[in-house]
C-alpha cells in the first residue's frame, strides 16, 4: 500500500512539474512584443467591440510591453468613447495614445486615457463639443473628460474647454470658442508627452525595449460594422430601403427596387447585429412588416395589415439603433427622404424619362406586321370601373372583363371609380379619371 501511494504521489508531482514547464516555456516561446491598435473613422460600438478584443489578445501575451493606440478620427458617439475609455485605463499594459493626424471631439477622451500621449507633427486634438450640446449631455461629457485627465495626469482645464466654448484659458482659449491644439501647441502646453512620428521613434524615446511590433487591424466585419452603423450611413441606407421598396410599387415586376430595398435593409441590420447593436428580434419584427405591408398592397385600403406593419418596422428599427435617439433621427430622415421620393413619382413616374428607360415602351403595331391574339385596341373609348386601386398600375372591368391597366395622368385612382381607356400601347392599356360631370 505504502508502495502505491509513493508512485500514485511520484506521478502526480511530476505531471504538476511537466504542466508547469509546459507554461513556462509557451511564456518563454512569447515575443517581447509591442502592439498597435488602429483607431479610425466614426468612433461607434463597431469599434469599441474591435478595440475591446484587441486589448485582450495584447493580455494574453505575457510578454507584452506596451500597447501603442494609433488614432486618427473626428470623432462620433460619445458613449462608445465612454464605454473605450475604462478600458484604456484598466489595462495593466502600458499605454500609449498616438494622434497621427487627428483627434476630434469623441477621439478626445480615447486619446487622454493612456499612460502616455504622443502627437505626430502636423496633427491636432480637441474641438470635442457634444451634439446636442445640452446642459445636462454637455456636463456628462465634460465630467467624463475631467476625470480621465486627472487619471493620467492631464490638465482638465485644457481637456473641458476642448468641450466647452464657454470657458476661457487666458492666453490659450477666449469664451465662445472651442480650444483645438496642433502639436506644437500641445507640447508647449505640457499637454502631451513627446511630439514624434513613426512606432521605433516613439518606444525609443520612452526607452521601451521590444523584440517585434504587431500591428492589429480592424477585421472585415468590424469595417462592415462600422460603416453600416456609422451616423451618416445608417440613415442612409434606411432611406434606399424605402426608396427601393416604393420603386417596385410603381415599377411592379421589375426588381430593381426590390434588390435596392433589400440589399440596403441588409447591410443595415448586419451592421447592426455585428455592432451588437441588436438581435434576431430586430430582423424578426422587421421581416413582419414587410410581409404586413406587402399584404396591404395587395389588399389596398389602409386598415390594420398597414398599421401593423408600419409599427412593426419602427420597432425594428429602435431595437437595432445604437440609441432611441438614434433611432428617432434615422426614422426621420428615412421617412423624409421616401415621402420626397413618392411626391415626386407621384407627379413624374409615369411619364417621366427615367422610367421610360426601366420600363418596356415599345409595341407591336397591327400597321407594322404584328398581329395579336387579344387586341386591347376594341376597348379605346370604352369605359370600365376600377376593381382595385390604380396606383398606378391596377385592374378594372368593362362588362365582364378584367384588365391590367395604367394610370394617365393621375397616378392613383380609387376603387369603384369610373375611367376611360385613352390608348393601347403593345400590352398596355392606359386609363383617365372620369370626373362627375362624366368626362
Amino acid at each position: 500500500m505504502n508502495i502505491m501511494k509513493k508512485t500514485r504521489s511520484s506521478v502526480l508531482i511530476l505531471s504538476l512539474i511537466l504542466i508547469l514547464s509546459g507554461i513556462f516555456v509557451y511564456a518563454d516561446d512569447q515575443q517581447e512584443a509591442v502592439y498597435v491598435i488602429p483607431i479610425q473613422g466614426e468612433i461607434n460600438d463597431a469599434v469599441y467591440q474591435y478595440v475591446q478584443q484587441a486589448i485582450l489578445e495584447a493580455e494574453s501575451n505575457v510578454n507584452t510591453k506596451a500597447i501603442i493606440f494609433e488614432i486618427d478620427t473626428y470623432g462620433g458617439r460619445v458613449d462608445s468613447a465612454e464605454d473605450l475609455s475604462p478600458l484604456i485605463l484598466r489595462t495593466t499594459v502600458p499605454t500609449i495614445s498616438y494622434v497621427n493626424t487627428r483627434a476630434i471631439s469623441a477621439g478626445v477622451l480615447i486619446s487622454i486615457s493612456s499612460d502616455y500621449l504622443v502627437m505626430a507633427p502636423g496633427s491636432n486634438i480637441g474641438s470635442a463639443e457634444t451634439i446636442p450640446d445640452t446642459e445636462k449631455v454637455l456636463s456628462s461629457w465634460v465630467a467624463s473628460l475631467r476625470g480621465a485627465a486627472q487619471e493620467t495626469g492631464r490638465d482638465p482645464n485644457l481637456v473641458a474647454a476642448m468641450a466647452d466654448k464657454s470657458l476661457s484659458i487666458e492666453g490659450v482659449v477666449e469664451e465662445g470658442r472651442l480650444l483645438n491644439l496642433t502639436a506644437q501647441e500641445a507640447f508647449d502646453l505640457e499637454f502631451i508627452d513627446f511630439r514624434g512620428q513613426g512606432y521605433e521613434t516613439i518606444l525609443s524615446h520612452f526607452e521601451i525595449d521590444y523584440e517585434t511590433i504587431e500591428v492589429m487591424e480592424m477585421p472585415l466585419r468590424a469595417r462592415i460594422s462600422q460603416f453600416a452603423t456609422s451616423s451618416l450611413v445608417a440613415p442612409v441606407l434606411l432611406s434606399l430601403g424605402f426608396i427601393g421598396l416604393v420603386i417596385e410599387v410603381f415599377t411592379p415586376g421589375l426588381g430593381a427596387g426590390a434588390i435596392i430595398g433589400l440589399s440596403s435593409f441588409s447591410l443595415y441590420f448586419i451592421g447592426s447585429m455585428l455592432a451588437g447593436d441588436s438581435g434576431m428580434l430586430a430582423l424578426i419584427l422587421f421581416a413582419v412588416g414587410i410581409i404586413l405591408l406587402l399584404v396591404e398592397a395587395t389588399i389596398p385600403g389602409v386598415g390594420i395589415p398597414g398599421i401593423s406593419g408600419g409599427i412593426a418596422i419602427i420597432a425594428s428599427i429602435v431595437l437595432s439603433a445604437s440609441s432611441p435617439g438614434a433611432a428617432v433621427v434615422y426614422i426621420l430622415v428615412a421617412f423624409t427622404l421616401t415621402i420626397i421620393t413618392f411626391v415626386i413619382m407621384l407627379k413624374y413616374g409615369p411619364n417621366n424619362k427615367v422610367f421610360d428607360k426601366i420600363t418596356l415602351k415599345s409595341s407591336e403595331r397591327k400597321e407594322e406586321g404584328y398581329t395579336s391574339s387579344d387586341p386591347y385596341e376594341e376597348y379605346v373609348g370604352q369605359v370600365g370601373v376600377v376593381s382595385s386601386y390604380l396606383r398606378p398600375s391596377g385592374t378594372i372591368k368593362i362588362g365582364d372583363k378584367l384588365l391590367n391597366v395604367v394610370t394617365e395622368g393621375s397616378a392613383y385612382i380609387e376603387q369603384g371609380s369610373q375611367v376611360k381607356v385613352t390608348r393601347v400601347e403593345g400590352s398596355k392599356i392606359y386609363v383617365t379619371k372620369i370626373n362627375e360631370e362624366g368626362k
